[in-house]
């Protein structure tokens, strides 16, 4: 699920009879939980408003979504098993 840029990981607990999830794109610990998938998908939206509104009434810039993909460079000294040759 994705919302405003935040994605959630989802996870069913069997023997409570609940999904639960949490924001993982995010260091913030942002967390929602609901009974059916509609229940689910609203308390993900209402978690990361919830989660906005808390960062704007203290004055803080939430943090962004990290994105999917990552850039890297190796040491200069290892050697490069990954290049294109």
């Amino acid at each position: 699920m994705n919302c405003k840029g935040y994605e959630a990981v989802v996870f069913f607990d069997d023997e409570a009879g609940i999904f639960y999830g949490e924001v993982a794109n995010v260091r913030d610990v942002i967390t929602f939980q609901g009974e059916s998938v509609a229940e689910l998908q609203q308390a993900f939206a209402d978690s990361v408003e919830d989660y906005l509104a808390f960062c704007a009434e203290r004055g803080e810039k939430p943090e962004k979504p990290f994105s999917d993909s990552f850039l890297s460079q190796p040491h200069p000294k290892l050697p490069n098993k990954f290049s294109n040759r």
